[in-house]
């Protein structure tokens, strides 16, 4: 199993990201969360990971920080919630927002996240309520947006959209929205699933 990985970060291109360690490219995908706290491609960046293995592919995910890996851990757990699904969960809101919306039974919220209906989003509450007890207010750090910015982030911002699960026209809606000039996509991206979450 690859825990952990240091690197140079090589492309950031949401939800995918290359990290070249030692002269390797690993391709990673990673939520949004962690999107937001990278820093500029030709810096230094230390993900926590989660390889999943398949008959037909190696998947590795990374999270910027350790509690993101283990809310993932615990989603893909759930019965019906796929790694894809995890990812989406955590790109519309961090883990501190998760846990108030399964503390507080609050399926409207989780329903507004990509390929989460009414019924998955009660298995979840019912499933995770257990596990998340112990986050509390204030424990995570304050996420800001990368100032890196790629050659057309709408274009950009959209397409991340699409590979977390929004149908091409509600991802170019949403983008729409919040689109404001000199925006870098993941700000365009943050901007557009709190809109989707409110």
């Amino acid at each position: 199993m690859i825990g952990r990985l240091r690197g140079t970060l090589a492309l950031k291109q949401p939800p995918l990201l290359l990290l070249d360690v030692g002269g390797v490219g690993y391709e990673v995908e990673a939520p949004m969360s962690t999107f937001y706290q990278l820093p500029a491609t030709g810096q230094a960046v230390e993900l926590f990971t989660h390889l999943i293995v398949r008959e037909d592919a190696h998947l590795l995910f990374g999270f910027f920080t350790d509690r993101e890996r283990s809310l993932f851990r615990d989603l893909i757990k759930v019965n019906g919630v796929g790694a894809r699904m995890a990812l989406a969960v955590l790109s519309g809101m961090n883990p501190e927002e998760f846990a108030r919306c399964i503390q507080h039974g609050d399926t409207a919220s989780l329903t507004r996240l990509p390929g989460i209906g009414k019924k998955t989003a009660e298995r979840l509450i019912v499933e995770m309520r257990d596990r998340l007890g112990g986050v509390q207010p204030g424990e995570l750090p304050v996420m800001a947006p990368s100032l890196d910015e790629g050659p057309d982030p709408v274009r950009d911002a959209v397409a991340a959209l699409i590979a977390l699960g929004y149908k091409p026209p509600e991802a170019s809606r949403m983008v729409n929205r919040v689109e404001s000039e000199g925006a870098s996509s993941e700000t365009l991206i943050r901007a557009a699933l709190k809109g989707a979450v409110k």
